[in-house]
């Protein structure tokens, strides 16, 4: 008999063990990634069932695993199959405020307007989206809903079963106030008709099995906030800010403000932190630097990464097509690409925390 036909599914898991989870801490057998596990003489096939498909370690834990069967006399063959299955953010105490075919809610605010929050909010769901991800966005910014025209999106409204069917582009589930109203119509409503119209976003819209529901949320601390706090489970948020001190300060009352309704800080996301001329490699920080990182040392919140400023951000936004979508290759989209990949793996740890 040869040492390859004595390979044992026990040997291979034990194997296996080696290659840890740098975020959970554990090794992928004690966490039950290791699926659908083959052994045939030398040739050993298994799947391994990530918590994202945005981790940005899978090729590394691949390529572990990998050398880990390898290993073991008599094993000439090894097949892996990396997928993922998102986890889902559940409230202590039962079922209150989860929404219908939404695994987690991550809401994207900021301290103050023209920090640039609903690119990056959109943004990131699309970089979330083209990892694999079923992702959605809620325009919240009822009285200034700009993700329509972000994502190129216009058309009316259809309704199946009493329920909103959200509009779909570049692979996302989206809603917005905008796309209720007509463009030039201002939406004029006091606390509680904002409040009403943010539930019925959350929970009469036909949102079909999102791993992530990205909201887009007015700038400040007002009413729209505290109606999403209230109103829905959130996984947790994250906060745009601009390096400049006005900026930082802003970012201190939001955080203070999510902290009191007891909403998880995600971390940080600092946009326009530099400009780099065409032609140059020199950076320019226009708006000062170091926001972020004073945020993060102030109050423990992680700085999930940094957006240079770059004219195709603005002149994908104005014409329907997010710069990960348009141009991925550009320095802004890749260091969201890397960002979406910080914040999932934030989401997973709080998950299994």
């Amino acid at each position: 008999m040869s040492s390859a036909a004595t390979t044992t599914e026990a040997q291979v898991l034990d194997a296996l063990r080696a290659v840890q989870d740098p975020d959970l801490n554990k090794d992928i057998v004690t966490l039950g990634f290791i699926k659908d596990l083959r052994v045939c003489a030398g040739s050993i096939a298994f799947s391994i069932e990530l918590t994202t498909p945005a981790c940005p370690v899978k090729d590394l834990m691949k390529a572990q695993a990998e050398k880990a069967v390898l290993a073991l006399p008599g094993v000439h063959e090894v097949a892996i199959e990396m997928t993922a299955q998102v986890t889902s953010s559940r409230p202590v105490l039962g079922d209150k405020g989860l929404i219908p075919g939404v695994k987690n809610v991550i809401a994207v605010s900021s301290g103050k307007g023209g920090v640039g929050k609903s690119t990056v909010a959109v943004n990131l769901a699309c970089a979330l989206s083209k990892t694999g991800a079923k992702v959605g966005i809620l325009d919240a910014d009822v009285y200034g809903p700009n993700v329509p025209l972000m994502l190129g999106v216009k058309g009316e409204p259809t309704v199946v079963d009493k329920r909103i069917v959200p509009f779909e582009a570049h692979g996302l589930q989206i809603i917005s106030m905008g796309l209720l109203v007509a463009e030039d119509q201002a939406v004029i409503w006091r606390g509680p008709m904002l409040h009403s119209a943010i539930r019925q976003f959350l929970f009469e819209v036909a949102w079909d099995n999102l791993d992530y529901l990205i909201v887009d949320l007015p700038p400040g601390t007002g009413d729209a906030q505290l109606s999403l706090s209230q109103s829905a489970h959130l996984m947790g948020v994250v906060i745009v800010t601009t390096p400049q001190a006005v900026s930082v300060l802003d970012v201190k009352k939001s955080i203070r403000m999510f902290q009191t309704v007891n909403v998880p800080i995600l971390g940080v996301i600092e946009n326009m932190s530099w400009f780099t001329p065409p032609g140059s490699t020199e950076r320019y920080c226009l708006f000062g630097e170091g926001g972020g990182k004073i945020i993060e040392e102030q109050f423990g919140v992680p700085l999930l990464g940094q957006i240079p400023l770059e004219v195709q951000v603005r002149e994908g936004g104005d014409r329907g097509e997010p710069i990960v979508i348009a141009a991925p290759e550009t320095a802004s989209a890749q260091a969201i690409f890397q960002l979406a990949g910080r914040l999932a793996q934030r989401v997973s740890v709080l998950n299994a925390e």
